[in-house]
């Protein structure tokens, strides 16, 4: 487990039980507030508000937090399966069925995936991101939709994929990959406040080409890697490129 003293606690608040609060602290082995003041050391928090966990800092207290969205984003079906539309389709394939997300972050890829329909498996290595991501996913199985139509969450595996993906009992037709790249330096289009935030708990994901090539060893038939634009192909030269407004899907196909 990463060491997240001195950056992280948890702040407790009337809206949890404060077992649930107390347990969270000793999993993450982080210290457990109930008020929060100038002096408190820590910048970041997690904390049960509006019936999530929420990850705040500590200029933003008031201002709500981030969670996992378990909501479509914008622009995208409210139907399931979704259409498999867009380059993040195109990149997984119609014909693909079963996806192993191996970089699950805030899961808003994962959750689109699994709103396609595909059958989908999450890994998550950061301990904070995995607590956020299990809330939401608990979330996602109370969804009227979710349970009228009998589907359960994805599978959410803690660990680094490196490890996990050899080990896997099946052989995915496609494992994605969306490393955390170092932020292009330009004074304007700042990342958004989650990717910040993200970064300065995690850091840049520097192992990348390695889970690059464990993934294509591992997968039954293509890896996707999301890029930024401006970032160079992780694996040389893909098979296929999907572009959408400054992003990049590479396909590399399994020999």
């Amino acid at each position: 487990m990463r060491d997240y003293i001195g950056k992280l606690a948890v702040l407790h608040s009337e809206q949890s039980d404060l077992v649930l609060s107390q347990a969270l602290s000793v999993r993450l082995a982080v210290p457990l507030y109930h008020s929060v003041d100038k002096f408190t050391p820590e910048d970041f928090f997690l904390s049960w508000r509006d019936g999530c966990l929420k990850l705040l800092d500590k200029e933003l207290l008031k201002k709500g937090g981030l969670m996992v969205e378990i909501e479509p984003r914008q622009g995208e079906q409210r139907s399931w399966p979704a259409p498999k539309e867009g380059a993040l389709a195109q990149a997984i394939g119609r014909k693909t069925k079963t996806v192993v997300d191996a970089t699950t972050g805030w899961g808003q890829d994962s959750l689109h995936i699994f709103r396609m329909g595909y059958d989908l498996s999450c890994i998550e290595r950061s301990p904070v991101m995995l607590e956020l991501l299990a809330d939401a996913f608990l979330r996602l199985e109370r969804v009227d939709w979710v349970q009228r139509l009998g589907l359960s969450a994805p599978k959410l595996m803690a660990g680094n994929a490196i490890d996990i993906l050899p080990q896997l009992t099946f052989s995915p037709d496609c494992i994605y990959i969306d490393p955390m790249f170092p932020a292009k330096r330009k004074k304007s289009a700042l990342p958004k406040k989650s990717m910040l935030i993200l970064r300065d708990l995690l850091g840049d994901d520097m192992d990348r080409e390695a889970l690059f090539e464990v993934a294509l060893q591992t997968t039954a038939k293509k890896v996707v890697v999301k890029s930024p634009d401006y970032a160079l192909p992780i694996g040389g030269k893909p098979a296929e490129s999907f572009k959408s407004k400054l992003l990049r899907y590479d396909v590399y196909i399994k020999n």
